[in-house]
């Protein structure tokens, strides 16, 4: 799964489809053994998301892809190294059959479901885009240094409520960010830390302009587990980005916060379906895309 909010927003790209074009059982007799061979294949291992799968594609001399971007620092490699293992399997299992999209999309939910997360139905038939470009992300993916407003304004022009950015800030729950995305803002006025926290990640963020991989658990309480935690750190100034702060300083996001703090249930099954609304969108199907041969290359 995402290792950050940014990373799991890379389903945000591109256009709409119909949910009706996708199906629940879209391999059940072209590759009847897709859904356990990825299963194997995640187990133990941190994925990243993407909706056409375009931020698998690697750099070439003439085109900086997605998962080279400065924005994408945080994506796991051996994320990548999954996928790619996954798509291996399945080549040998049922060539050309099953896309690098919906991998990462049914790996997203299982391992979610491996770290203590909800269930959710992934629907299936997705075809993989041709192109991948940086530049493409600036504008698309929400940042975790952007406003509340303007993150609220992304995520309305692509359909989503408020409730639903709340929620899905929720991914939060496990991950790391690097410290590059917040270490400029620690230890400053009016920025939301808990002063004792401020001053550990100081610490842990001391060298980070020689080593821009030194990188922070989002949730220092229960890292490795996908609950609502995250949500009753927020209050007590131990949210780790921008955006995190924001959700409890704004009217509008703030009482969310306080609800899925207060209700786990509430919000396992609030991210859940904001999760399958979120794995429909962007999503390429038919002629629009294509089957990759390999996850990490255009055809």
């Amino acid at each position: 799964m995402a290792s950050s909010l940014k990373s799991l927003f890379l389903l945000f790209l591109f256009f709409f489809t119909a949910q009706s074009r996708l199906t629940t059982n879209f391999y059940s007799k072209t590759c009847p053994r897709f859904l356990d061979i990825v299963r194997d294949t995640i187990t133990n291992k941190q994925i990243t998301n993407g909706c056409d799968a375009s931020v698998l594609i690697s750099s070439t001399p003439f085109n900086t892809a997605e998962r080279d971007s400065s924005i994408n620092l945080s994506l796991p490699g051996d994320g990548f190294d999954v996928i790619v293992r996954a798509k291996t399997a399945l080549e040998l299992a049922c060539p050309n059959t099953v896309s690098c999209s919906d991998i990462i999309s049914v790996a997203t939910r299982d391992l979610l479901i491996t770290v203590g997360g909800p269930y959710y139905d992934v629907y299936l038939g997705r075809r993989d885009s041709r192109t991948s470009k940086s530049s493409l992300l600036n504008d698309l993916l929400p940042l975790p240094s952007s406003p509340i407003s303007k993150l609220i304004h992304q995520f309305e022009s692509k359909g989503f409520s408020v409730q639903e950015m709340v929620a899905l800030s929720g991914a939060h729950s496990i991950g790391f960010s690097h410290c590059k995305e917040f270490a400029g803002r620690v230890g400053l006025n009016n920025t939301g830390y808990n002063p004792r926290f401020a001053v550990a990640l100081k610490k842990a963020c001391a060298n980070y302009p020689k080593d821009p991989t030194i990188s922070v658990f989002n949730d220092i309480m229960t890292p490795n587990k996908f609950d609502n935690m995250y949500y009753q750190n927020i209050p007590k100034g131990l949210g780790l980005l921008e955006s995190d702060h924001g959700l409890y300083s704004d009217p509008r996001t703030r009482p969310f916060v306080d609800l899925y703090a207060k209700d786990q249930d509430r919000f396992f099954k609030d991210f859940a379906r904001a999760m399958q609304k979120l794995s429909l969108f962007g999503v390429k199907t038919g002629r629009r895309g294509e089957i990759r041969r390999r996850c990490d290359a255009i055809n």
